[in-house]
């Protein structure tokens, strides 16, 4: 049975390609979406792609991942350092989530060192572009991972 993956793109992620070029890369969100789906059929996994710029339209987004999606690649953009309210979805909706950054958050100005969803994560991946995503994916399509037992 193939697994269900739920991608999350969060704020100004739409402006991939666009903004800050030389932090994020040239690729849009659109690319990457193409190549997470391009390496989801390789791995036999089904994705499906969200992006919001809102909160609120995150979390009801990731609330309804629970019983639906068997885990979510998130990059949260700017919520990740603050947002209690997707730390809480995501830990309410129950579904193991990768957490995924293009750049190294840690290389960054020093707010960007903290991530508040990073405890109800399965883990964090960042640093390495576009290619964070595809690790993300591969991240949670392993068996062997547990979420529940760390």
């Amino acid at each position: 049975m193939s697994k269900h993956i739920a991608v999350i793109h969060g704020p100004n992620l739409n402006m991939l390609g666009k903004r800050e070029v030389g932090i994020y890369g040239d690729q849009t969100m659109e690319d990457i979406n193409r190549a997470v789906a391009a390496e989801a059929e390789k791995l036999d996994v089904t994705v499906e792609f969200y992006q919001s710029n809102t909160e609120g339209d995150l979390v009801t987004f990731i609330q309804k991942c629970r019983g639906r999606v068997e885990g979510i690649l998130l990059n949260a953009g700017a919520y990740t350092h603050y947002s209690i309210a997707l730390r809480d979805a995501i830990s309410a909706a129950q579904v193991p989530t990768v957490e995924a950054h293009i750049s190294n958050i840690y290389k960054r100005e020093t707010f960007r060192h903290i991530s508040v969803i990073a405890p109800v994560c399965l883990g964090q991946i960042c640093g390495f572009g576009a290619f964070s995503y595809i690790v993300g994916l591969r991240a949670l399509i392993e068996e062997r991972l547990d979420p529940w037992l760390v």
